[in-house]
Formats: C-alpha cells, sequence, structure tokens
C-alpha cells in the first residue's frame, strides 16, 4: 500500500511557472538544493573527520562530479563502468567499489580505477585479495549483522533471511584463515535504507556484538548508505556520536556511502497532461511520463512521488490517477488531488527526481528517454543531454 505523502516541504520556493521554458518531459536536476545537501554531508566530514561517498547507483549523473568533489571524499561503485566513471569524472577522489561478485573479465579493469575493493565473499576474497593486494589495493570484506531495522521494503533489507550479500558471522567462523585475514584492510556493511541515525545505532549494536573481536585488526569500517543524511527530521548528532565511538574505540577511519542523501529533493520530473479518460469512479490522466520507463522505483519499491500543487488523493476536490502512455497496466504514479480540474496541456511537475531515476530509466515500448536540465542557483536552464531514436536503438542491436 502506497503511503501518504506530505507534499509541501519538497517544493518550498518552487512555482509551476519556473518550468514553462523546457519541452516535456525532462528531468531538471536543482543545484542550489544539490549545494545545499553538500553543504550538510561536509559538515559532517568537518566535524569528524570521516569520509563520505556518493553512491553512484542513486545518483551518477556525472556533469555535477566537479561540483561534488569540492565536499565529498569520492565516489563508491557497484560495478566497473561505475568505477571508471568515479575514477574519470572525480579525478584524484577515491574511488571505492563494491560486487556481490566480481567476473575475471573485469577485474583487471576495476584494478585500474579502483583504490578500496570490497568483496562480498570469503572466496571471492581469496581468489582476488592477493592480486588486489599487489596492486597497492586496499580490501574490505562485506558483513552481515544480522539485524533488519526496515519495515515495508523487504527488496531493499540485505540483513532478510537468505540474503545474498553480506557474510555473516557463522560464515565467517567457517571459511576464514590467518591468511585470508591478512589481506583485509576494512570491514563493510550496508543495511538501511531511507533511514535515521537511530537506525544505525542499532546496527552497530549488532556489529559489535558479532564482529568485536574483528574490529580492532582493521584500518576503517565502512557503514554503507541508506542514511538519509539531509532530510530535515534526520539526527545528525546521533550520527556523529556513532562515527566518534568507532573512531575513538577502534581507531579506525569511518566511511560513509550515501546516494539518496546527495541528491535528496534536488530533481524534478516536469511532464504534461496527453489526454483524460474515465473508468467507473477514476479520472485518469495520461502523461507523456512513465512510472515503469521513467521513475521505476515508484513502481518497485513503491512510492508515490511528490507533485507540485497536489495533495494525496481525495484531499481536494478534483482527484485523478496519474499514468503513463505505455501499455503496461501497471504503469500507474499515483493517486492525487487538485484545487482546480485537470486539463489536456497542463503540466505537471514531480518532486525528488534526481535519485534513482536518470540512472534506472528504461525505454520500453519504445519510449524516448527525458532530456537532463541543470538549473543553476540563479533559476537559468541547461540542457545537459538530449535523447532520442538512436539510443532505443543502439541498445538493441548492431549499429547500422
Amino acid at each position: 500500500m502506497r503511503e501518504k505523502v506530505d507534499f509541501r516541504p519538497q517544493f518550498i520556493g518552487i512555482l509551476r511557472s519556473d518550468f514553462t521554458s523546457i519541452p516535456t518531459p525532462a528531468y531538471v536536476i536543482d543545484e542550489a538544493r544539490l549545494i545545499k545537501n553538500l553543504q550538510i554531508l561536509n559538515s559532517v566530514i568537518v566535524d569528524t573527520g570521516c569520509r563520505i561517498l556518493l553512491a553512484q547507483k542513486a545518483f551518477s549523473n556525472y556533469d555535477f562530479y566537479p561540483l561534488i568533489k569540492q565536499y565529498l571524499s569520492g565516489t563508491e561503485a557497484s560495478g566497473v563502468f561505475e568505477a571508471r566513471l568515479g575514477r574519470e569524472e572525480m579525478g584524484d577522489r577515491e574511488v571505492h567499489v563494491f560486487s556481490a561478485a566480481y567476473r575475471e573479465d573485469e577485474f583487471c579493469e576495476i584494478l585500474k580505477y579502483a583504490d578500496h575493493i570490497v568483496f562480498n565473499s570469503i572466496y571471492q576474497l581469496k581468489k582476488y585479495g592477493p592480486r588486489a593486494k599487489s596492486e597497492g589495493k586496499s580490501l574490505g570484506l562485506r558483513i552481515n549483522p544480522q539485524c533488519s531495522t526496515q519495515t515495508g521494503h523487504e527488496i531493499y533489507d540485505p540483513c532478510a533471511p537468505g540474503s545474498r550479500l553480506g557474510v555473516t558471522r557463522q560464515e565467517w567462523d567457517a571459511g576464514m584463515d590467518s591468511e585470508t585475514l591478512s589481506l583485509l584492510d576494512g570491514i563493510h556493511f550496508h543495511t538501511l535504507c531511507e533511514q535515521n541515525s537511530d537506525d544505525l545505532e542499532t546496527t552497530l549494536c549488532a556489529v559489535e556484538a558479532n564482529f568485536s573481536d574483528i574490529l580492532p585488526r582493521m584500518k576503517w569500517i565502512n557503514m554503507g548508505g541508506g542514511h538519509h543524511i539531509t532530510r530535515e527530521d534526520y539526527d545528525i548528532k546521533t550520527l556523529k556520536s556513532c562515527i566518534r565511538l568507532f573512531q575513538e574505540k577502534y581507531n579506525l577511519v569511518v566511511y560513509l556511502e550515501p546516494g539518496e542523501a546527495v541528491a535528496l529533493n534536488a530533481g524534478f520530473l516536469v511532464s504534461s497532461v496527453l489526454d483524460i479518460v474515465k473508468n467507473d469512479r477514476y479520472n485518469i490522466a495520461i502523461l507523456d511520463t512513465s512510472a515503469a520507463c521513467h521513475m521505476p522505483d515508484v513502481i518497485e519499491m513503491p512510492y508515490t512521488p511528490p507533485l507540485l500543487l497536489a495533495d494525496n488523493a481525495g484531499v481536494k476536490y478534483n482527484t485523478y490517477r496519474l499514468a503513463g502512455p505505455t501499455c503496461l497496466s501497471g504503469d500507474v504514479i499515483g493517486d492525487y488531488s487538485f484545487d482546480e480540474p485537470l486539463r489536456v496541456g497542463d503540466r505537471v511537475i514531480f518532486g525528488d527526481m534526481a535519485i534513482y531515476t536518470t540512472c534506472k530509466n528504461n525505454t520500453f515500448n519504445g519510449m524516448p528517454l527525458p532530456d537532463i536540465y541543470k538549473r543553476d542557483v540563479n533559476g537559468e536552464f541547461t540542457r545537459l543531454t538530449n535523447f532520442g531514436y538512436d539510443d532505443f536503438k543502439s541498445r538493441l542491436g548492431s549499429k547500422k
């Protein structure tokens, strides 16, 4: 069931008229909002001495990497392409890589780009670790503290029963030997998803309970992502306390690798109403943007994205179901209410569309991808890239 959303905070200072100069559909990344998030993250770095990485899986719009590198310590990658992107576009900043399993034919290339390489199993640490260590890489192993702190989003819970991610203490004891342990510089865990620092505090208790004898032998600990540090109600004081505890108690360098927090509420998706149809009690507005293609997390998570000048269904007088133009019956963005009836040609502006959108979108049904724009600190728009038929075709066969 999709939860109720408070739309108001996401659109402070935003007007529909701000977006009339660009064609739809279009992603818009707001530079001023991005800078605000980066300043908050940088303040944690300055106050604690920790290192914060951009998790590129959530936001990988590299036109903004020169800006991001002014505030953060580097990038986190989930594979060879992200590792290369981080190295090429953020230069001398750290590049960390984690993969659930590395391929032999890609690992040599990863060694060219990565500073830190984190393994998901003791087997792969044994297989690739000596080679990586000989190349001067800092090596880590992902652990599973078996401590679930989230509800409602099991697909994003790495500590769920049967998880493929991270080594449990039982697996550690069964497979670890002194020679393999000597390869390790750090341990990594990632257990959170859009959560506050109280859940990190709970997780750290589980990490200590299961791995306290290992921690003194390490140089660093990576506390993963899922920290909603730039959300208004986030408890930064507790986060800093957690960081300092592990720095002082175990003499560890602490890494965080948030993705969402970097670009939270820093992007929009501008769309237009193409048609309005009725079915039973529903008024349905068909848009020129698709949940399935352009905001897939809306269906995958699922969640209802915030919408400018709208409220939850039934709150205002006119309620509509907003949906995409594809043939997928479930290509539904959500139910919203408005003060005035929607009309064909009206623009609708979705919020929080910088994260898990441009890096996850697709061309199902031959849907064109939205162009990407930057809105600078002065409110001016610059088109960063545009997409067409060749982008659709080139993914599917030989380039003719």
